[in-house]
C-alpha cells in the first residue's frame, strides 16, 4: 500500500534529515564551502566526515525507530522484532571502520538493509502505511550521498 500519503510533517522532517548527507556532498566538491564550515564549525563537519559519522548515528536512530514498531507486536512476533530491531545498530557498529570508502560501502550496505527491515515491519502492519514510502525516498537520498564518498 505505497498509495498512502505521508504526513507533512514526518516527510519535511524525513527530507531534513537529509541535509547532512548533503552537506558533506556539497563540501567534498566545494573547497570555499568547506574551509567555511572548517572555520565555523570544526572539520568533521564537512565532506566524508559529516556523511558518515551521521549516517552511522541515523542508522542506529533507526533501530529505534524498529524496536518501537515491535513494541506493537505480541508473543514470537514481538521477539522477533526486537531482535531484528537492534541489527542496524549493530551494523553501524562493527562495520563502519577501515577507512571511509569502505564505512561508506558498509552503510550504503546497511540502509539498504535497513530498508528490508522496514518493508518486513510494515508487511506486518506495524508501520504505518505510508512508511515505506517515505523510507524508499530516504534511502534513496542516502545512497547518493554516500555513493560519491564510497566510490
Amino acid at each position: 500500500m505505497l498509495i498512502a500519503r505521508i504526513p507533512t510533517s514526518a516527510l519535511l522532517l524525513g527530507l531534513s534529515g537529509l541535509l547532512p548527507f548533503v552537506w558533506g556532498v556539497v563540501t567534498m566538491y566545494s573547497d570555499p564551502l568547506a574551509a567555511r564550515t572548517v572555520d565555523w564549525a570544526g572539520p568533521r563537519f564537512i565532506g566524508p566526515y559529516v556523511g558518515l559519522f551521521y549516517g552511522s548515528v541515523i542508522l542506529s536512530f533507526m533501530s529505534g525507530v524498529l524496536w518501537g514498531f515491535a513494541t506493537k507486536a505480541d508473543g514470537q512476533v514481538a521477539a522477533t522484532g526486537y531482535a531484528l530491531s537492534v541489527l542496524p545498530a549493530l551494523w553501524a557498529f562493527f562495520m563502519t571502520g577501515g577507512g571511509p570508502a569502505s564505512a561508506a560501502v558498509a552503510l550504503i550496505a546497511g540502509f539498504i538493509g535497513l530498508l528490508g527491515l522496514d518493508w518486513l515491519f510494515w508487511q506486518q502492519g506495524l508501520a504505518p502505511a505510508w512508511w515505506m514510502k517515505l523510507r524508499l525516498i530516504l534511502t534513496v537520498g542516502v545512497v547518493v550521498c554516500l555513493w560519491p564518498i564510497a566510490f
